[in-house]
């Protein structure tokens, strides 16, 4: 007989494995972050990068490319994703970062890619998904931190504070995003370094209730790309972020 506990539990693992599935899916697209073969950083003096078509060079307004049929100014804009050559098989991803810009390149022949086994993750357990409470700021307020490239800075946009216990600590996180649609988390905790990715990982949450209430699923905590790829920039946790206590629970380190 199956009683309602073992029903939630069941519900509970299925969706938890369900995102789990979807998460390694979209680290094999063979277009996607696992593809990465390299990046490059342009000057401002047109030159060859590597074995790409074409010569390139960025100043502070534009990128200018010569000899790629139909492409030859291009805008990217700071810390967004980045816009997209299509270099036969190959994918060029043009993005600036800190007011330099650099070439990213996607090769779905990348041996990265095939060298790709999945995510590891610890396996999912009620007891890492816990309630807290949103307070928002006044007014947002821009975090800065350093990212996994030396040199280079994210400037994010804090919208409050979640207040928790976890593991019978009392906790607060700094949460981006925005509230009215949901937020983002970036944390290290005792097991960054160890188990789990050093820089940060990240824990998207739905907007939170009229009082403020949050739901935190730490088996959900997710690795960013650069956890995957020499080849990403992602930011490492701001320092207000970074727990004390040993979260089993989300993705591990793939690599």
């Amino acid at each position: 007989m199956t009683s309602s506990a073992d029903t939630t539990v069941g519900t509970f693992e299925a969706a938890w494995n369900h995102w789990h599935a979807e998460r390694e899916r979209s680290y094999a697209d063979p277009l996607g972050w696992v593809s990465l073969t390299g990046l490059y950083w342009i000057t401002e003096e047109f030159e060859t990068v590597a074995d790409l078509p074409g010569r390139w060079r960025a100043d502070r307004e534009a990128v200018y490319v010569e000899g790629i049929d139909g492409t030859d100014r291009l805008e990217p804009v700071e810390g967004a994703p980045g816009l997209l050559v299509q270099a036969g098989d190959r994918r060029i991803e043009v993005i600036r970062r800190t007011g330099s810009v650099a070439l990213r390149v996607h090769d779905p022949k990348s041996p990265h890619l095939k060298a790709y086994n999945g995510i590891p993750a610890y396996a999912p357990s009620e007891t890492w998904r816990v309630v807290g409470n949103f307070t928002p700021y006044a007014e947002p307020r821009v975090v800065t931190t350093g990212a996994v490239v030396e040199g280079l800075e994210h400037h994010l946009r804090a919208v409050g504070a979640i207040d928790f216990e976890l593991a019978g600590t009392t906790s607060q996180l700094i949460a981006f995003g925005d509230a009215s649609s949901g937020l983002r988390i970036l944390f290290t905790d005792a097991t960054s370094g160890l188990t789990t990715y050093p820089g940060a990982r990240v824990l998207s949450l739905d907007a939170p209730d009229a009082d403020g209430t949050v739901t935190l699923d730490f088996n959900r905590a997710a690795n960013l790309p650069c956890a995957f790829t020499d080849y990403a920039t992602c930011p490492v946790a701001p320092t207000e972020n970074r727990l004390a206590v040993a979260v089993e629970a989300g993705e591990k380190t793939p690599r």
